[in-house]
């Protein structure tokens, strides 16, 4: 081709989060296949310090920014890459991929397929290695044999028996067994060689043998459901089968080498057990709980998501993974990596929302209706901020069915502004991380307190119901999300559908809000988080409202996390606020009187929650049902938090099997549902309007 030149020159490697990106200077070997870097052009002569080999390979532009782009080996070792603009990335993007492409097609031609080969194990391995004694004549293929039987034409399948299921899973078992012995096998070949472990042939014997054995349990599991309910003659409602949820751990299969752990039921740590053997939520009380405010305490929770370590490790899992993959697809009932997890689950994600209580409180201190949305506005632009942790984008738990999570702040009744322009509180650092030093001392007559629950109220659909109040400030949020996430490629879109009403009571006033869809960027390299799309904030009363854009980073320049918006009197279409900035960053505000004010939510002062211990917690808080997930991800012990998580989520499935078998509705425990949205048991809006009332009648 008259595109395979060798090409040469400087790029920006990024190397680690410690030492960013350096300049190196590449050189693409075209007759070889291989990307090569040195230090600089003066040592090319010397040694290559890094070379990958691109037959197999993937080059991905990064949709981060217009410079950057990404090679990622067969191997799966990857090097993420910056030029120094569009231009001189695409020209080195072209060339990779027109040379990757080349030796791709090249090994295909000149490799027969896997079948025809006829490689000798037990000559390649070890005397003494298990599972390595084999025939000299034995190939590969025969490792893993499973007799293939034809049915009698004509002949109907006679339906499964119980003894039969037994049979069935003794023969599972057998196969199992066999599978295990091939890993074995290919892991005790030398890694060099005529035949070595890492061929990519026998590589990818091992992957599809194992997605064989994951696919038989699946079918096992169907084979079982459909024999429980054949008193029925059909699969219970909402059935769910976790097709990328690996039975046999994937981390393992990625490391030659490394020793094959399949434990026993008995063998689980107790915890694991606990988790399975929880009763059923509807057989605990399911009668909504009086939370003391009193029994909390301040959190000392701090785990930031800024470690990189356990994705750059797992990266060949994310490449299995995105293989099983198509562009729209709903990952609803996609079960993801554990290593990919913040330590937090989503409904206590939604609390961190509320990081800012005294902005909350001091919305309805506005004193006309325009001051008051304004106020709203500019607390809603600064709650995403504080709700992620870390720059590194990572997924918090999906909470179970059932699942609640319970906090509270108390603010200094003297730090909430009722001034016009002094309800933000720039705060240094060192005074943002507790407020319990300022209430010592004072008495419940010093503060107001926000109290907040959620409750994931629907499994699928994933809905989640939250709510606040500030019964002081006769304030609260009522909101209801449904989590629906796409794979997008190289990013994954989360689009949260619902709905949040805000009402100041002591003012007659609702606001109606939505939220931002979320994205998670550059999945295959440091993955980040970007938000995106119009919401839009009404009040029906006074006829404001509020149009806010999240956009996107367009693939040519433009700027990451940029937002615009602007308030509006809907009657006379008088715009009396516009804001743009970054929703992480600096934010600033016009006024119409021509005022501006500019604020840095980096430096806006932050409370604590208050949450109670675990020992006092429900079994279904969030943070007592995942605190052996969280403790192992804390130790960085992915083995064991994925087992943990695997106990909960194999729980949920077997209750919700257990009510779809005896047609049991689930019950909620402080949302109810009402038309297409969800509403906390006890509104403050009638509570107040109780209270109101009978004093009238006393009256």
């Amino acid at each position: 081709s008259d595109h395979m030149e060798n090409i040469y020159g400087y790029l920006m490697k990024y190397t680690n989060l410690v030492t960013g990106w350096q300049y190196r200077f590449f050189v693409l070997n075209n007759d070889a296949g291989l990307l090569e870097y040195f230090v600089n052009e003066q040592s090319r002569h010397l040694k290559p310090r890094g070379t990958l080999q691109l037959a197999g390979a993937v080059i991905s532009p990064s949709d981060e920014d217009s410079h950057t782009f990404t090679v990622n080996a067969a191997s799966g070792e990857q090097y993420k890459l910056r030029a120094t603009d569009a231009k001189e990335r695409q020209h080195w993007v072209s060339r990779l991929q027109i040379c990757t492409q080349h030796h791709t097609e090249a090994i295909g031609k000149n490799n027969p397929p896997l079948k025809s080969r006829s490689f000798s194990l037990a000559s390649q391995g070890s005397a003494n290695s298990p599972g390595v004694q084999r025939r000299p004549s034995q190939n590969a293929v025969s490792f893993f044999s499973v007799g293939h039987h034809r049915l009698p034409t004509g002949k109907r399948v006679p339906i499964m028996q119980p003894d039969h299921l037994v049979d069935v899973r003794e023969m599972m078992s057998q196969a199992e067994g066999q599978q295990r012995d091939l890993i074995r096998s290919i892991e005790c070949l030398p890694v060099s060689g005529h035949l070595t472990s890492l061929d990519q042939d026998l590589l990818m014997l091992k992957a599809t043998s194992m997605a064989t054995m994951n696919c038989l349990n699946d079918c096992f599991h169907i084979l079982q459901l459909q024999h429980a309910s054949q008193q029925k003659g059909s699969l219970p409602a909402g059935t769910t089968i976790s097709w990328l949820e690996p039975k046999i751990s994937l981390a393992n299969h990625f490391k030659n080498g490394a020793a094959q752990n399949f434990p026993a039921e008995i063998n689980k740590p107790a915890s694991v057990r606990e988790e399975q053997s929880i009763a059923e939520p509807c057989q605990l009380t399911r009668e909504p709980e009086e939370i003391n405010p009193d029994e909390e305490l301040e959190d000392i929770c701090d785990d930031k998501e800024d470690d990189l370590g356990a994705v750059e490790e797992q990266r060949s899992v994310i490449l299995h993974l995105l293989s099983q993959l198509k562009l729209g697809m709903d990952l609803t009932r996609v079960v993801l990596p554990t290593f990919i997890l913040e330590k937090r689950s989503l409904l206590e994600m939604y609390a961190d929302f509320m990081s800012h209580p005294d902005l909350f409180i001091a919305i309805t201190n506005g004193t006309t209706p325009e001051e008051r949305m304004i106020r709203f506005v500019e607390y809603y632009l600064t709650s995403f901020h504080e709700g992620r942790k870390g720059a590194i984008a990572k997924k918090p738990y999906n909470p179970i069915i059932g699942e609640t999570f319970h906090c509270s702040w108390r603010m200094l009744k003297s730090d909430i502004a009722t001034d016009a322009g002094g309800n933000f509180s720039a705060h240094p650092p060192s005074e943002q991380v507790t407020l319990s030093k300022d209430l010592e001392g004072q008495t419940e007559l010093d503060y107001y307190t926000v109290k907040f629950v959620a409750e994931q109220v629907s499994h699928h659909p994933p809905v989640s119901g939250f709510y606040a109040e500030c019964v002081e400030r006769k304030m609260c949020v009522n909101a209801h999300v449904w989590t629906k996430s796409k794979f997008l490629g190289m990013s994954i879109g989360v689009t949260m559908v619902g709905e949040g009403l805000l009402s100041l009571l002591e003012h007659g006033e609702e606001y109606t809000f939505s939220l931002p869809c979320a994205y998670a960027r550059s999945i295959l390299t440091v993955p980040w988080v970007e938000l995106g799309g119009k919401v839009n904030i009404n009040c029906a009363k006074t006829g404001y409202s509020a149009s806010i854009n999240f956009h996107t980073k367009p693939f040519y320049g433009g700027k990451l996390h940029r937002v615009t918006g602007e308030v509006k009197q809907n009657t006379t279409n008088t715009v009396v606020c516009r804001v743009q900035g970054e929703w992480n960053s600096v934010l600033e505000f016009t006024y119409s009187n021509g005022e501006t004010k500019y604020v840095d939510l980096t430096k806006l002062s932050v409370t604590r929650k208050r949450v109670r211990p675990l020992e006092k917690q429900g079994p279904f808080e969030s943070r007592r049902l995942w605190q052996h997930v969280t403790e192992s991800l804390r130790d960085g012990d992915i083995d064991k938090a994925t087992e943990h998580k695997r106990a909960l989520e194999e729980r949920q499935r077997n209750e919700e099997r257990l009510r779809a078998e005896t047609e049991t509705p689930w019950c909620t425990k402080y949302f109810l549902k009402e038309g297409d949205g969800w509403v906390y048991h006890k509104p403050l809006w009638k509570t107040v309007s109780a209270a109101q009332t009978q004093q009238t009648d006393t009256n």
